[in-house]
C-alpha cells in the first residue's frame, strides 16, 4: 500500500535525521537497520537513535529477525506501523457527506458515508452534522485501537484564509476549520480544510489512478465540478491557492445562468445536476446514488434523453479540457466522481476532441483515466494529508 511521504525542511540535524530515515523506511518497508544505514549514509550508532525515536512516537514497527549475508547478528526488519497512530479525512459534498480513517501504512481502517443534501443548508447545520460523523467514526476507530492524531476536511469551494467560499453549497466565507476545531476533541495535527479536487488529486496521487501518471489533471465531478492539477508528484494550488476552477470555465456563452455569477459554465453542461436534468431522471427517483444508477441503466438501454444528455456533458467537458491540456501539458487526465461512473460513454468525445493537434503541438495525447476510487478520492486524500504531515514532521506528535 502506498503512503504519502514528501521530504520537508526541518530545523535540527537531529529532526533532519529523523525525517530521513522515517522517510527510508517507507520507501523501501521491510528493511532492516544495516539497509537503512546505506540508504541514508548515516552511521549505524545514529540510526539505531532515530528508529528508537520513531518507535516511541509509535510509527514504525518491527518484524521478525532475519540473517543479511553469513556473517553477524540477523536484522530485525522496519515497517511503518499499522496503528495506532491514524488521521482522519472528511468530505463535504452536495448529496452526502464521507469520513474515512486511514493508518500510516495507507489501509483505510475505517470509513462512513451519511447521504443528505447540503446545498443550501445552513453552514453551521452542515458542520454540526459533519461533527458528529467524525465523533462517531473517531470512536469507532479507537475501539479497533486506534488514536485519531489530525483531521483534514475536503470542501467544494474556494478556501481563503481558512474560510470557505462554496456557491453549490450556500457558503461564503464560512470559518470550518475553526467550527470543526471547536466541535471535535483536542487532536496532536488539529483540523486543516483544503478543496475536494485539490485532495482527491492526491488521493489518487498516493492510492489510485495518478500513481506513476507523471503530471496529470484530475477532473472531480458531482453537483460542481473542479480539477487538481499534480505537476512532477506534487499539487499545483496557484499564487492564491484557486487553481483548477475548471467547472466555471465557460463553455457555452449562451448557456443557462451559473451560482458563480456566470452564464454557459461547465457544471451546468456537465456537473451531476445538470446531467441528471437534462436525461429527465426525475428527483422524485430518489437519492442521487439511485438517480445516476438510473441513468446508468438507460445509457446501457440506449435511451434517446440520457444519450444526449451524456453527449452534451462529453462535449462540455472536451471543450474545457482542450483549453486545459494546450495550458498544462498534463500526461494523463483522471475523470473522477460522477465523470469516472460515466466515463465509457464521456471518454470517447474527450479523446476525439483532443486528439487533432496533440502529435504537432504536444507530441502525445494525453492517457484518459477513470478513478479508481471513485467517489472515495477526495476524503482519502485528506486523510493521507494527516498522514504526509506526520511522515515529514514526525515530532508533532512528541
Amino acid at each position: 500500500m502506498s503512503t504519502p511521504f514528501r521530504p520537508t525542511r526541518v530545523g535540527t540535524m537531529r529532526e533532519r535525521n529523523l525525517v530521513l530515515v522515517l522517510g527510508e523506511i517507507a520507501r523501501h518497508q521491510p528493511v532492516t537497520r544495516a539497509r537503512l544505514a546505506e540508504l541514508t549514509g548515516l552511521t549505524k550508532t545514529t540510526v539505531t537513535a532515530q528508529v528508537a525515536t520513531l518507535e516511541e512516537l509509535r510509527l514504525v514497527t518491527g518484524a521478525l529477525p532475519v540473517r543479511e549475508g553469513t556473517r553477524g547478528r540477523p536484522g530485525a526488519p522496519l515497517s511503518l506501523a499499522p496503528g495506532p497512530v491514524a488521521g482522519l479525512g472528511l468530505e463535504v459534498n452536495g448529496h452526502y457527506l464521507a469520513a474515512c480513517v486511514l493508518d500510516p501504512t495507507g489501509a483505510v481502517r475505517v470509513r462512513e458515508s451519511l447521504v443528505c443534501d447540503n446545498r443550501g443548508r445552513e453552514p453551521q447545520e452542515t458542520v454540526a452534522a459533519l461533527a458528529a460523523l467524525a465523533r462517531r467514526i473517531t470512536a469507532r476507530a479507537a475501539t479497533a485501537g486506534l488514536d485519531v492524531v489530525g483531521t483534514a476536511v475536503a470542501l467544494p469551494g474556494v478556501i481563503v484564509e481558512d474560510r470557505v467560499n462554496a456557491p453549490n453549497l450556500g457558503w461564503e466565507a464560512v470559518p470550518a476549520a475553526a467550527l470543526l476545531t471547536d466541535a471535535l476533541p483536542a487532536q496532536a495535527l488539529g483540523v486543516t480544510v483544503d478543496n475536494e479536487a485539490n485532495l482527491g488529486a492526491l488521493g489518487e496521487l498516493w492510492y489510485g489512478a495518478g500513481r506513476g501518471a507523471g503530471s496529470y489533471l484530475y477532473l472531480s465531478g458531482e453537483t460542481g465540478i473542479g480539477a487538481g492539477i499534480v505537476v512532477d508528484g506534487e499539487l499545483f494550488r496557484g499564487a492564491h491557492g484557486a487553481a483548477g476552477e475548471l467547472g466555471h470555465v465557460v463553455v457555452d456563452p449562451d448557456g443557462p445562468a451559473c451560482r458563480c455569477g456566470g452564464t454557459g459554465c461547465l457544471e451546468r453542461v456537465a456537473g451531476l445536476d445538470a446531467v441528471l436534468g437534462a436525461a429527465g431522471v426525475s428527483a422524485a427517483s430518489g437519492r442521487s446514488e439511485t438517480r445516476l444508477a438510473e441513468l446508468i441503466r438507460r445509457l446501457h438501454d440506449h435511451d434517446h434523453d440520457a444519450v444526449l444528455a451524456v453527449g452534451a456533458a462529453g462535449r462540455g467537458l472536451a471543450v474545457a479540457l482542450v483549453g486545459a491540456v494546450n495550458l498544462l501539458d498534463p500526461d494523463t487526465i483522471v475523470l473522477g466522481g460522477l465523470h469516472a461512473r460515466l466515463a465509457p460513454w464521456l471518454i470517447p468525445p474527450i479523446e476525439a476532441a483532443l486528439a487533432p493537434g496533440g502529435g504537432t503541438l504536444r507530441g502525445r495525447t494525453p492517457v484518459l483515466r477513470a478513478s479508481t476510487l471513485a467517489a472515495e478520492s477526495a476524503v482519502r486524500g485528506a486523510a493521507g494529508t494527516v498522514l504526509a504531515r506526520i511522515l515529514t514532521d514526525p515530532l508533532d506528535l512528541a
